[in-house]
């Protein structure tokens, strides 16, 4: 369940505030014009498009003009959405980027994007979004994710992609709809020896099965990566500046694209921020404590006491633990389904009740609820068959993550983890050993480079009731920015993300600094 904040799929999207992670898509033709040199105002109803792409990226290498001056061949969309979308006309192309950005001449892979140009006058540019993960379609949401920003779309072309690793960009499938069924009986908390000797046995298994799937891609997957195929997205495309709305994990890939290209910033709108000053440990303790938040304030909502509610699911799991639940499928309800069937309703306080009827037929011993909602999560439908969400997410992360915690490190600090939420702890502070083990690559760095002196002013975007990602991380970001370019914002509401979610006052302040590039105050609040 590692970085439950990064997703992207439809099955999960459905119980997320700002619906609609659906379907599967692509863009459209033309350049798209930037914004004016300071960030600040919007083009002329034709466009400022960029009258030269830069010849070189961040690190100063030369790329090659049949990179930089690519022309994109836009036409119907395939695959999983041949109907038309919602929200406006799309089409689809591939954009060439370089396998390994220290060759920008070398081979090359294909991107695939998703776009649907501006409905109104005076345009901007194109918006560029990135729905989180690491590991989630943007060809698959953008479609569906238009209805929710239909005032930016008339000033603005909704562009997104798949990044490297993920769906129609050489997407990779580490395991078998078999193997992976197989996998969901191997205790992710384990207790005794054999356990334990299972459980990093299956995590070694699933980093072969990702090296033999992804071959040479798989030392090419990180989020400094695409952070560079954005920066040529945005030539590509024509603008001058990169105008980006990230979610989740998306913020983390803005804040790496600041950091990489600080005079390309024109405006990011981070939503739901990732703490860039946490390494793997801090992150996976930051999500426990941010979904036994969610949790606390799901038991209130109920009418209950959040430690006695909490100690009544954590005695469930254990029961669980001990007897995996018999459901209508056939299959069974292990403890670690049963927590990612707990997990998901907690993405969106209008899912809370389903959470609860889960809950309540768990307790009278059917696990069938809980199964459907972790099947959700697990991108599992009824045939049986798995996406592909949790492999990139996992090729993409441990590329990043150079911290590979050992089993006995991390059993030094489970009773930490624990402490912090009796009901996630266990798994999450287990998740930090099995997760990366055995990878067959190096991690890259111990926490993502943001600092972006000189950039035009991002605003960041936190949610006090996230549980994936806790609300802190939107006050480290914007610190970590630096002074005058880290601008945050404050939604006191539930949920993975906060535009789009019901507050007037976030959408607005959100609208007027993308369409207007009007900066609120830093730490403003909405309630």
């Amino acid at each position: 369940m590692r970085r439950a904040c990064e997703w992207g799929d439809e099955d999960m999207a459905r119980f997320v505030r700002w619906t609609a992670l659906a379907g599967a898509a692509l863009l459209v033709a033309g350049c798209s014009a930037g914004s004016s040199a300071d960030g600040k105002s919007g083009a002329s109803p034709g466009g400022d498009t960029a009258s030269s792409a830069s010849a070189s990226d961040a690190s100063g290498a030369v790329l090659p003009a049949s990179l930089t001056s690519q022309k994109l061949a836009w036409g119907r969309c395939t695959g999983t959405t041949d109907s038309p979308a919602p929200g406006g006309d799309w089409q689809c192309a591939t954009l060439k980027a370089p396998l390994d950005w220290s060759k920008p001449g070398g081979r090359t892979i294909g991107l695939a994007l998703i776009r649907s140009k501006a409905t109104g006058g005076n345009r901007i540019g194109s918006l560029l979004f990135n729905f989180g993960g690491p590991g989630g379609s943007g060809v698959s949401t953008m479609p569906g994710y238009s209805a929710i920003v239909p005032k930016l779309h008339e000033r603005y072309d909704l562009v997104s992609w798949d990044p490297r690793g993920v769906g129609a960009s050489e997407g990779i499938r580490c395991r078998s709809d078999q193997q992976i069924q197989a996998a969901e009986t191997v205790d992710a908390t384990p207790d005794d020896a054999a356990e334990e000797t299972a459980y990093l046995k299956d995590a070694a298994a699933f980093g072969k099965g990702c090296e033999k799937a992804a071959g040479e891609l798989l030392a090419h997957v990180s989020t400094t990566d695409t952070a560079r195929d954005m920066d040529l997205m945005r030539q590509v495309l024509g603008d001058t500046k990169m105008h980006y709305f990230g979610i989740s994990y998306g913020t983390e890939l803005g804040g790496v694209y600041a950091h990489l290209f600080p005079s390309k910033v024109g405006r990011l709108i981070l939503d739901a921020v990732v703490d860039p000053t946490a390494d793997a440990v801090g992150n996976a303790l930051n999500q426990t404590r941010g979904f036994q938040r969610a949790l606390n304030d799901y038991l209130k909502s109920t009418g209950q006491d959040p430690k006695k509610g909490t100690r009544k699911i954590a005695a469930l799991l254990k029961r669980i633990d001990a007897k995996p639940l018999k459901t209508s499928s056939g299959r069974e309800l292990t403890q670690t389904l049963a927590v990612t069937g707990i997990v998901l309703p907690l993405y969106s306080e209008e899912s809370w009740p389903t959470l609860t009827a889960a809950l309540k037929s768990a307790e009278n011993g059917d696990g069938s609820a809980l199964l459907s909602l972790a099947d959700g999560y697990n991108e599992r439908d009824a045939s049986g068959h798995y996406g592909t969400t949790t492999h990139s997410q996992r090729v993409i992360s441990c590329l990043d993550d150079k911290q590979r915690p050992t089993a006995a490190e991390t059993k030094k600090r489970l009773a930490e983890f624990e402490k912090v939420s009796p009901v996630f702890g266990d798994f999450l502070g287990w998740d930090t050993a099995g997760w990366c083990h055995d990878w067959p690559v190096a991690g890259e760095f111990d926490h993502p480079q943001v600092s972006a002196a000189g950039a035009a002013p991002i605003l960041l975007v936190g949610n006090t009731g996230d549980p994936a990602t806790p609300y802190e991380g939107a006050r480290r970001m914007a610190d970590a920015l630096g002074k005058g370019v880290g601008v945050e914002l404050t939604w006191k509401g539930e949920g993975h993300g906060a535009y789009g979610s019901g507050s007037d006052c976030v959408d607005s302040t959100v609208n007027s600094y993308l369409l207007d590039g009007t900066v609120p105050k830093d730490g403003k609040v909405c309630s």
